[in-house]
This record gives C-alpha cells, structure tokens and sequence, in this order.
C-alpha cells in the first residue's frame, strides 16, 4: 500500500534533510516530481542540461539536481567529494545513467563495457556512502521505440536491458558481504513498462508516472518516520505493548488449559470404554455423557477466541501478508450489490409471524444492509458521493433499529434490571474490548460500537428515570403515554443542546475515564463528528416504536397474513407518499455537490428515507409475511462483520484491502471472504456462550461477576497510563 503524502506531511519528514539527484534527463524528472511533493507551485524550467537546486526554507529542506548523464569520471569525482568529506553529504542519493552513453557511442558494444568499468569504480564509493545515508540507483526505463527521434533510434529496450543488467551485478555483488547497501530503485521500470506508450517523445515518462515514481521514494525514505496506516511498505513492526504481551499470555495459558482437560477427557472416556460381558455376548452401556461444564465451555472460547485473534494480528500487525490500496469503479461496487440482491430473493421463505418490524424482517434487513455496507467498504466508493450518502441512511437505519428495539423492549417487558443491561452491554462490547487489547487500538477506533452503546445507555436512562412509565401503566391510564412523549421532548431537547454545543460535549466527553474510550488521535472531535452525524435517528426510532405499538394496542393495524396494513384505500396513498418520499431522497443524494454540505442536512432527512422503507416493506400484506432467510442469517452476525472487517478482510485499519494469495483478486477476495464471514459467525457464538457465563441471571453472582469486571478495567486503565508513560 502506499500513502499518498500531502505537502504538509512532505515537509514534516524531510525536515533538516538534504536530498541529492545525480544523473541524466530522466533523473531530473524524478527530482521535479519529487520537488513538487514539497512546494507544487515549482516550475519545470530552467537549465535543463545543468545543475538545479531547490530550498525550502521554513522547513530547511535542501533538494539538488546535479546533471551527470554518464557513469564517468566526473560522476565519480562528485561522489568522491561526498565520501571524503570535502561537501555536504545528502541523507538521500538518487542516481542512475546510460541513455547518453548508448546514444553517444551509437549503441557500441565498446560503450557497455567502458559503462561496466566506470559503475565498477564508482560501486565502492557508493557502498561507502550507504552506510550513513540512503543510496538508490535508479533502473532505465523501457523506451517505446516507434515514438523515438532518429537521434535516438540507437537506445533501444535490448540495449537498456543489457546496461541495467551490469548495473545490478555490480551494485549487488559489491554489498553482498556488506550490511550497507545501495538499492535497486527498479518500480520506474515496472512503471514504464505499463505506461511508456503514452510519452511524448519515447524516452521520457508521462507526469502520472513520474508522480508515481516520486511518490514511492517518498513512501520508501518516510514511511518509517511518520508511520502512516496506508503506507504499508518500508515500516519496522510495531513492537508488542505490555498490554499485547499480558493477552498473548492469557490466550497461551488457555489453550494449554485447554487441552489438558480435553486430555483428561479422553483418558477417562477410554476407562469408560464399552466392553463385551463374557456371558451374554452383550455390550455393556457406558455412563450417559455429562454436559460440558462451565470451566470447559470457557476455556473452550478462549482457546477458540485466542486461535481468532492471532489470525488478527498476523493479518493486521504483522508483516506477514500484503495489503493493497482500494480503487473504486461503478462495477466493482454496483455488480455485487446486483448479485447478493439476486441471490437473497432465492431464499425467500413465510416468517412465522406477520407484524411490522418482526424479528425475521428486522435481521433480514440488518443483513442486506451490512453486505452492502461491505461492498461499499471494499470496493472505496466513499469517494463516490452519491453511494456515500445512501450508506449513510443504511448507518443511521442501524442506529433508528437500536431506537426502535430497546424501546419496544422496555416499554413492553418493564424490564430494567442490571442483568438485560449488563447482558446487551457484553455482547455488544466484548469483541471490540479485546481488539482494543490484541490490535492495541482505541475503543473509539471501532465508532460504530461506542454509538450504539452510548445510546443504548441513553434510552434505558431515559425510561429508567422517575416516573417510570411502561405500556402496562400506560394502558391503565392515558395521561402516562403524554408523560412518556414529555420525557422523549426532553430527550430530544438535550440532544439539540449537545449537537450546537460542541464545547460541552467535548468537556463531558474528555473527562476521566470517558476520555480513555471517546478520544482518538489525542481528542473527542472524532466522536464529536460520529455522534453529531446520526443525532436525531434514535429518538426517531423510539418515536416511531411508540406510535406503532400504540396503534397496534388500539387495534388500528391489521398484520394478520396477507392483509394490508390498513384499509386498501389508506394502504395505497401512504405506498405511493412512501415511495415517492424514497425516490426523492435518492434524488436529492444524488446530486449532492458538496459533502460537508449534506452532512449538515443528513441527520433530519435520513429518517424520510427509513420511513419510506419501513412502510413499502409492511404496508402489503404478501411482502410483510416473506423474509430472506440468507440476508437474515447475516443479520444475526451483523455487528461481528462490521467489526471483523476492520482486520481480516480490509487492512491497515480498513484504509487497504488484505492480500492472502498474491497475483489472483478473484481467489484472493474469495478466499478471505470465507475465512473472514467464518470467524464473524464463530465470535458471535463464542460471544454467546461467554454472555451467559459472565453475565449469570443471579444477582449474587452477577454482582460478584460485576467486581471482576470493573477490577479488569481497572487493572487495563493502569497498564494503559503505564504504556502512555513509556512512550512519552
């Protein structure tokens, strides 16, 4: 992968470096390119056949072109100077040359091997130099010889492959038995060849290429200075934290654990043996198999989660497999979508009951709306605005269905014990915990789970608090269900009040130990920005799951099979309002000019669209009682995919795609998909079994349970402060 540096970045890396271009006219096309990444407002003008040199003041950047376009004595001589000490040595030394030397003695065998005695000679001085800066030299490009001039139909691709053969056996056997070493800068070839036929005189590359060119030098000097996400060459490993170590340990101890009590298992099985009784000629029957017991079900996950999370990090962490950039097109992101559609309307099945929002439509369309959501992902079409802010709506219909469930949930069963919230808290949080362990990331990192948590939070505070009003109550009396919209008017009064008071979200928010969860990159503008995208859609959905249940109470809904919602006249105006609405959201998203723009307006249109979905999906019976069982079946494993993908699908922080089998993108992207929807379904399970085990419906144990966890945290907040200490 390879990061594309701004010239703000530029500056920060090279700062107080000298940078030196030694060779012909094709070099000093690399140095204006390379130039430009600094200041982009430099002119290519100038002595084209002598010295060029360029300063940055503000950050003490010194860059020279020196124009030495054959290997010779003169070349030698200025490499001399360098190694003596009699000038100023350049951190970085780009060089290369044998265009003029094929042209001027027309191509003779005679100048290859005067070219052989001179790179011969000047090969120690430059092995001298590697050992205290960075020296490459740069391979010839091809040449597309139709386009040459007759003063230069004598360098052709044959004769360049002969000189940059000699170039480097040279260069590579005069390090071989050396630590320093002068590198091979060959990606100018491998570049050329793709795009030379596209130059204007056959020799020299087209600015795309040299831009490229320029911006693998700068990725191979920087990368390991500024560290970026995207910039997955030339970077050391990131050494393990503490923190990593302590998991690594935990995960070891537990798969040791593991297997020797399977160990035991097996031995007393085979003690438990049937064994024929001598008199009858019988089997006699063993013991009937006693259930898995609690600690064997949690070094089971353990084992299982500790396997997963080393494929984590080799994936993610590790220098073990490539990572590639992401390069939208239509069809890379429209043809899937066409396919999973198709494929979802194969698996069409009854559900087994027909009420609007049921579970089967509520996981079939967290389902399709998560491949989306990957497609969109994998395929970097947030370049793309219109897809950009028709995934928006898909987020934001995630966080209405987070609205919409807990409420129902609350209001229905009046269940606010400690045991539901701790519960939707561990499975909704555990994954990303300990992604924050292994991956050594922040809890705001993964966004999508501190946002429904947070709101999660918020709507049980807010039908928690005095009075507590729920549809029991509610149906005894009416005046309950205003006291109930009352307490929603001021939730949605607080929420107006966050979003135009970014001041005092950002001080709740950076308080201690709030700020170890909501800041990234030193702040809480990130969380700021999440939050504020998606403000209004929650209360949306605890809105509409009011409205509805209350209509269903007062038996306004017909949601038997195969009827429509309401009578077929009301059925068919609010379906054509509804569809209308949709078209005319996708309309307006559609022609969105500007991204900030449409940001500001997102958070109070979005719902138009959710609605108008909602509606066409339930307001005729036939389509109200079918669901997709393959788009549900990814629904229930929704929230592991999103998180999963992070890692083992995308890579380098989702910024790339992972690369497990190099040179196949179809075997590739096939390959880790089903690795990658695998491991989602197996932590959703492990999930499972590990919620029931921490999170007991006793409340004796729960609160002991509960101890443990906040000493856990604790114990994580300490080994984080001391981690923090250790790198400042």
């Amino acid at each position: 992968m390879m990061h594309k540096y701004k010239n703000s970045e530029a500056k920060n890396c090279l700062i107080d470096k000298y940078i030196a271009f030694v060779g012909d006219s094709r070099i000093r096309q690399l140095f204006y390119s390379f130039v430009k990444l600094i200041n982009p407002q430099v002119k290519e003008e100038g002595n084209k056949h002598g010295n060029i040199p360029f300063e940055d003041k503000s950050a003490s950047i010194k860059v020279d072109f020196l124009w030495y376009p054959e290997v010779n004595g003169s070349m030698r001589q200025c490499i001399k100077t360098w190694t003596e000490g009699s000038a100023a040595k350049p951190h970085i030394i780009v060089a290369g040359a044998a265009t003029w030397s094929i042209k001027i003695h027309n191509g003779s065998n005679e100048a290859l091997a005067q070219y052989k005695v001179n790179i011969t000679s000047i090969a120690p001085l430059l092995e001298k130099l590697a050992k205290s800066s960075d020296v490459y030299w740069v391979l010839q490009d091809p040449v597309y010889e139709d386009l040459l001039s007759e003063s230069r139909k004598m360098i052709t691709n044959k004769k360049i492959d002969a000189f940059n053969e000699v170039a480097v056996r040279i260069l590579n056997s005069s390090s071989r038995n050396s630590k320093a070493k002068v590198k091979m800068f060959s990606v100018s070839k491998l570049i050329a060849q793709e795009t030379i036929m596209k130059s204007s005189d056959g020799l020299h590359l087209p600015e795309s290429s040299r831009e490229m060119n320029a911006m693998i030098l700068m990725n191979v000097w920087c990368n390991k200075i500024m560290k970026p996400i995207d910039g997955s060459c030339c970077q050391p490993q990131p050494p393990l934290t503490l923190i990593q170590k302590l998991a690594f340990f935990f995960f070891t101890l537990s798969i040791i654990g593991y297997l020797i009590l399977n160990l035991i298992h097996r031995n007393n099985h085979r003690k438990n043996k049937p064994c024929t009784d001598l008199e009858s000629g019988e089997e006699k029957k063993p013991a009937i198999n006693t259930p898995i017991s609690t600690l064997e079900l949690l070094l089971q996950s353990f084992c299982k989660l500790g396997l997963i999370m080393a494929y984590f990090y080799l994936c993610d962490r590790a220098n073990l497999f490539m990572k590639e950039n992401k390069f939208y097109t239509h069809s890379f992101f429209f043809i899937p979508i066409i396919y999973i559609l198709v494929l979802g309307f194969f698996y069409t099945e009854n559900t087994k009951e027909t009420k609007v929002l049921n579970r089967e439509q509520t996981d079939e369309w967290k389902g399709w709306m998560q491949l989306v959501i990957l497609i969109y992902h994998i395929s970097g079409a947030s370049t793309f605005l219109p897809v950009y802010m028709h995934i928006r709506v898909l987020v934001a219909a995630y966080l209405f269905q987070t609205g919409y469930g807990h409420f129902s949930y609350f209001w229905i069963k009046g269940d606010f014990g400690v045991y539901r919230v701790f519960q939707v808290l561990f499975r909704l949080n555990f994954l990303v915990v300990v992604l924050c362990i292994v991956m050594d990331r922040p809890y705001q990192f993964y966004y999508f789970v501190p946002l429904v948590t947070v709101w999660f939070m918020i709507i049980y505070v807010t039908l928690v608090v005095w009075p507590q009003i729920v549809q029991k109550k509610a149906n005894g009396n009416c005046f309950w269900h205003f006291g109930l919209l009352l307490k929603l008017i001021c939730l949605l009064m607080c929420i107006y009040f966050l979003s135009y008071s970014q001041g005092a979200f950002e001080k709740i928010f950076s308080l201690w130990p709030l700020s170890k969860c909501f800041e990234l990159n030193g702040n809480v503008y990130e969380w700021w920005f999440r939050w504020k995208l998606d403000r209004y859609v929650v209360f949306h959905g605890m809105l509409f799951a009011f409205i509805y249940l209350a209509l269903q109470k007062r038996q306004v809904l017909s949601e038997g099979k195969g009827e429509p919602l309401f009578s077929n006249r009301v059925s068919n105006v609010l379906l054509f309002i509804s569809v209308v609405s949709f078209l005319t959201y996708s309309i307006w998203a559609s022609s969105c000019k500007n991204k900030t723009e449409c940001n500001e307006l997102h958070p109070s249109v979005s719902v138009v669209q959710i609605l108008a979905f909602i509606l066409i999906r339930n307001i005729p019976g036939y389509i109200r009682s079918v669901y997709s069982s393959f788009f549900a079946w990814f629904g229930k494993i929704s929230l592991e995919l999103f998180i999963c993908q992070y890692h083992i699908w995308l890579a380098a922080d989702t910024k790339g795609i992972l690369v497990l089998i190099p040179g196949y993108p179809m075997l590739n992207i096939i390959v880790s998909t089903f690795i990658f929807v695998c491991v989602a379904h197996e932590i959703s399970q492990i999930t499972n079994d590990l919620a029931q085990i921490v999170i007991p419906k006793d409340n004796a144990t729960l609160l002991k349970r509960l101890l443990c966890i906040a000493g856990f945290f604790s114990g994580l907040l300490f080994l984080s402060a001391v981690q923090d200490q250790s790198r400042h």
